[in-house]
C-alpha cells in the first residue's frame, strides 16, 4: 500500500529500461525501500537497469515483456503482480522514430502505433484488471506534450501519443470510485538517449525532473500534470491559434 506520505511498497515500471521510468523508482528509492518489477525484453540493457536499482536499495524482479506482442502483455502483468500487490505502475514504454519516414513508410508508420497506442491500451486494461482484483493501485502514463495539437514536424508520434492520452483519460473516470488512481503526465523535450542528436526545444527539461513531478503528482493523486508545468499554459495558447497561423509557428 502507499503509505501516508505517498511511499509505495511495490512499483511495476512498463519499459524496464525507460530512463523517465527509472528515475521515478530511483526516486521512490531515494524515500525507502520499494520492491520493483521492471517489465522488458530480457537483454543487457535490462539487467543493467536492474543493477541500476539495486544499488539505488531497491529489490528488484524481472518480468519478461515485448511491447509488440500484444499476446503476452496480459500474462506479463499478472506475473508481476503474482509477486504481491503493486502499488503504482507506470507505462513507460515508447518509441519516437524517424518522423519523416513514419509518414511515408507504412511499417515505420504502424510500429509506432503499435508501440505508442495499440500496446499501451493493451497494458492498461490489464492493469485495470489487477488492480480492481486488488482494490488499490495507481497507475502513471508518460504520454506527451505532442499529443496535444498535430503539428508537421511529427505528427505521427503526436497522433498515437494522443491516442494514448484519450484511452488513459477516459480509464481515470472508470475506475474513478474504485479506489484506483490514475495518473497522465505530458512532458515536453526530455534530454534521453531517444532524444540525443536531437535540436533541443524550448522548456526542455530531464527525466529527473519529470520523475520530481510524476511522483508529487501521485502523492497528491493529480489526474494529469505537464512536465515542466509551464507547458499547460503554452499548449493552451497553441490549441486555440488558426491552422494557418500555427503552420508559420517554428514548432
Amino acid at each position: 500500500m502507499i503509505d501516508a506520505v505517498g511511499h509505495p511498497s511495490s512499483l511495476l515500471l512498463l519499459g524496464g529500461t525507460s530512463e523517465i521510468g527509472l528515475a521515478i523508482a530511483e526516486r521512490y528509492l531515494a524515500d525507502g525501500p520499494v520492491r520493483v518489477v521492471l517489465a522488458g525484453r530480457q537483454s543487457p540493457r535490462l539487467a543493467d537497469a536492474a543493477a541500476r536499482l539495486q544499488r539505488a536499495g531497491g529489490h528488484v524482479e524481472t518480468v519478461e515483456f515485448d511491447a509488440k506482442d500484444a499476446a503476452v502483455h496480459t500474462e506479463a502483468v499478472r506475473k508481476a503482480f503474482a509477486g504481491g500487490d503493486i502499488d503504482v505502475a507506470v507505462v513507460a514504454f515508447g518509441l519516437l522514430g524517424d518522423q519523416e519516414k513514419a509518414w511515408q513508410d507504412i511499417d515505420v508508420a504502424v510500429e509506432l502505433a503499435e508501440v505508442n497506442y495499440v500496446a499501451t491500451v493493451s497494458v492498461g486494461v490489464a492493469l485495470a484488471a489487477e488492480f480492481r482484483r486488488q482494490g488499490h493501485g495507481h497507475v502513471v502514463a508518460l504520454s506527451s506534450v505532442a499529443g496535444e495539437r498535430a503539428r508537421r514536424s511529427n505528427f505521427v508520434y503526436g497522433s498515437t501519443k494522443a491516442g494514448m492520452d484519450a484511452f488513459y483519460t477516459g480509464l481515470t473516470e472508470a475506475l474513478r470510485g474504485e479506489g484506483i488512481g490514475v495518473t497522465i503526465v505530458r512532458p515536453g523535450f526530455v534530454k534521453t538517449k531517444m532524444t540525443a542528436g536531437m535540436d533541443s526545444a524550448p522548456l526542455a527539461t530531464t527525466p529527473e525532473e519529470v520523475a520530481r513531478i510524476t511522483v508529487d503528482a501521485v502523492t497528491k493523486r493529480r489526474e494529469l500534470v505537464w512536465a515542466p508545468a509551464q507547458f499547460r499554459y503554452v499548449m493552451s495558447v497553441l490549441r486555440h491559434i488558426p491552422r494557418p497561423i500555427f503552420r508559420r509557428l517554428p514548432v
